[in-house]
C-alpha cells in the first residue's frame, strides 16, 4: 500500500508556510528551505528523503515545461547568445574551476572526481532562479537571460556530469569524443523537443471543442517529451524545454476559451505544488547528510564547503562583469543597435543570481553507491554534503540578499514599463475593433440599431483607455468616467445574482449541475469585469 503520509505532511507543509510567507519579508523559496531545515532535525516527524529518479522523472519535466511554456520565444530567441554564453561556456568554466579547487584543497581528490564535484554545483536552478527573480522589477532582457540560462544550463552540467562519471567508473576520457557527444546530444534533445511540441500543437488544434482533453494532454506532454528524448540517448531537458517554447509560440492557435482557462488553473496549481515540494524536500535532506558523514569532521566538511562556494560565486561574478566593458558579450539582437550593453550595477545583479537548487542534489544523490570494480564510489558522501553546502550558501545567502542588492543599487522597477505596454495593447486592440466595427458592419445586413450599440460600447472603452493613459479625457467628455460607472454598476448587479445564486443553492430549488454553470458563467463575467477597473 502506498504511504501516503509524507506527501500529506509535505502539502500541509506548504499550506502553513504559504500564510507565513505573507507575513514575513523573506522570499517564499527560501523561507520552505528553511523550514525543511527545521522540521529534518524534529525526532518523531515523517522522514521524507529525496530520490533522485523521482527528481529527474517527476519533477524536472513538469517544472521545465512550464518554464519554457511561461517563456516568450521571440525575447528568447533575440538572447540566444548569452543565453548560450551563460549556459554552455560558464557552465563547463565553473566545472572546471571547482575541480581546480577540489583537487588542491580536498586531500587526495583525483581529477575525476573533482570534476564530477564540479559538473553538479556548476548550473544555477531554474526553479530557484525563476522563484525568486519574481517581483523584483529588472528589466525584461535581464530576466529573459535569467530564465533562459537556468532552463539550459542543467543540460550542459548534466552532460558534463556523466562523463566525468563515466572517467572515474572506467579510468578513461576522451575529450574530442565528448565534445562530439554534447553536440549530438544537444542538438538531438532540441529536434526531439521540437517534434513533441509541434506534434502536441497538430493534435490540440483538433481537439478544441474538450476543455478536459485539452486540461489532460498539456499535462502528459512533458513527460512524454523527457523520457523519449532520454530513450534514444540525447538530452531530456533540453527536449522538455524545447516543447515548452513551441507551444508557447503556438499557445494561441491551440486552445479554446474554455481550455486556456483551465489549463492555466491546474498548471498554476500543479506548478505550487511540485516548486514548494523541491524546496522543502532541499531542506529536509540535511539531516540525513550529515548522519551520512560522520568519519569527516563538521569543521573540514563546512571549510570545503565554503571553498567550492566561494569558487562558484567568484567565477560567475569574474565571467560576467567584464561584460560591461565587452558590451556585445550579453547584448541582445533586437537591442544591439540601440543598447550599449549592460551598466555594471545590471552586470553584478547577473552576477549575484547563481542560486543553486533541486538538480545539483539531485544528481550529487545519484552517483552510483560502487563502481565497475567493485569498489565504493570515491568521496561519495564529501561531494554530496559539499553539493548542499554550496546549494544553501547560494540560495539561502544570495536569494536573501538579492532583493535588497537590486533595491540598493536602485534596480528595483516599478512595474510601471509592462503596464504601459499593456495600456498600448488594449488601446490597439479597442480601436481596431471601432475600424473593424465600421468597415464591416456597415457593408453587412446587421440591423443598424444593433451596430451601433456595439459601436457606442467600444467608444467608452477606447476613451477610458485614453482617459487611464494619458490622464485627459479625450474626444467625448466624460465618457471615460460613464464606462466606470457601467462597469461598476455592472459588478453591482454581478454580485446581487450571486447572492441570489447562493439563496436558490440552500434553497434546492434548482439542481447542483445548473447552479455550478451559472457560477462559472458569473466568474467569467467578473473577471472580464474587473480587468477594467
Amino acid at each position: 500500500m502506498i504511504d501516503l503520509v509524507p506527501f500529506i505532511f509535505i502539502v500541509a507543509t506548504l499550506a502553513v508556510v504559504s500564510v507565513l510567507s505573507d507575513k514575513v519579508r523573506i522570499p517564499y523559496p527560501i523561507l520552505l528551505v528553511l523550514v525543511g531545515l527545521v522540521i529534518g532535525f524534529i525526532p518523531g516527524l515523517p522522514l521524507v528523503e529525496l530520490d533522485p529518479e523521482v527528481v529527474f522523472l517527476l519533477f524536472l519535466p513538469p517544472l521545465l515545461f512550464r518554464a519554457g511554456w511561461n517563456t516568450s520565444w521571440p525575447a528568447f530567441r533575440a538572447a540566444i547568445r548569452p543565453i548560450s554564453r551563460l549556459s554552455i561556456g560558464l557552465v563547463f568554466l565553473t566545472t572546471c574551476a571547482v575541480a581546480v579547487a577540489a583537487h588542491y584543497f580536498i586531500p587526495g581528490m583525483r581529477w575525476p572526481v573533482a570534476f564530477v564535484l564540479g559538473a553538479i554545483v556548476s548550473p544555477p536552478d531554474a526553479v530557484s532562479a525563476t522563484s525568486i527573480m519574481k517581483g523584483t522589477g529588472l528589466d525584461r532582457r535581464v530576466i529573459t537571460i535569467l530564465e533562459g540560462e537556468s532552463l539550459v544550463n542543467d543540460a550542459s552540467a548534466l552532460i558534463a556530469y556523466k562523463y566525468a562519471i563515466a572517467a572515474v567508473m572506467s579510468s578513461t576520457f576522451v575529450l574530442w569524443k565528448a565534445g562530439v557527444q554534447f553536440l549530438v546530444v544537444a542538438a538531438g534533445g532540441i529536434l526531439v523537443g521540437t517534434v513533441v511540441g509541434y506534434g502536441f500543437a497538430y493534435i490540440m488544434k483538433r481537439v478544441r471543442s474538450n476543455a478536459m482533453l485539452e486540461g489532460t494532454l498539456s499535462l502528459l506532454v512533458p513527460f512524454i517529451s523527457y523520457p523519449v528524448a532520454e530513450a534514444v540517448g540525447v538530452s531530456g531537458v533540453l527536449a522538455v524545454v524545447s516543447t515548452g517554447l513551441v507551444t508557447s509560440w503556438l499557445s494561441q492557435e491551440m486552445f479554446s476559451h474554455q481550455g486556456r482557462t483551465l489549463v492555466t488553473s491546474v498548471w498554476d496549481m500543479i506548478e505550487f505544488l511540485l516548486n514548494g515540494a523541491v524546496f522543502v524536500l532541499i531542506g529536509f535532506q540535511l539531516s540525513t547528510i550529515v548522519h551520512d558523514t560522520v568519519e569527516y569532521s563538521f569543521a573540514d566538511l563546512i571549510g570545503y564547503g565554503f571553498i567550492v562556494s566561494a569558487v562558484v560565486i567568484l567565477v560567475r561574478l569574474l565571467f560576467i562583469v567584464p561584460t560591461v566593458y565587452f558590451t556585445d558579450m550579453l547584448s541582445t539582437g533586437e537591442y544591439r543597435e540601440r543598447e550599449s550593453g549592460f551598466d555594471w550595477k545590471v552586470a553584478i545583479v547577473l552576477s549575484w543570481t547563481g542560486m543553486r537548487g533541486v538538480v545539483s542534489l539531485a544528481t550529487a544523490m545519484a552517483i552510483p553507491l560502487v563502481m565497475e570494480n567493485g569498489k565504493h564510489f570515491p568521496y561519495r558522501k564529501l561531494i554530496l554534503f559539499v553539493s548542499f553546502v554550496v546549494i544553501l550558501v547560494t540560495l539561502i545567502g544570495q536569494g536573501l540578499s538579492l532583493p535588497y542588492l537590486i533595491r540598493r543599487l536602485g534596480l528595483r522597477g516599478s512595474g510601471r514599463e509592462e503596464a504601459e505596454e499593456e495600456t498600448r495593447l488594449r488601446l490597439l486592440l479597442t480601436n481596431s475593433s471601432l475600424d473593424f466595427i465600421h468597415d464591416h458592419f456597415s457593408e453587412s445586413k446587421m440591423n443598424p440599431d444593433v451596430a451601433d450599440q456595439v459601436r457606442k460600447l467600444y467608444e467608452l472603452r477606447s476613451n477610458w483607455i485614453k482617459d487611464k493613459k494619458y490622464g485627459v479625457q479625450q474626444d467625448a467628455p466624460g465618457t471615460a468616467d460613464l464606462l466606470r460607472q457601467v462597469v461598476d454598476a455592472q459588478l453591482i448587479v454581478t454580485q446581487f445574482k450571486r447572492d441570489l445564486l447562493l439563496r436558490l443553492h440552500r434553497e434546492g430549488s434548482f439542481s447542483e449541475s445548473a447552479i455550478k454553470k451559472m457560477e462559472r458563467e458569473l466568474d467569467l463575467d467578473e473577471a472580464r469585469l474587473r480587468s477594467h477597473v
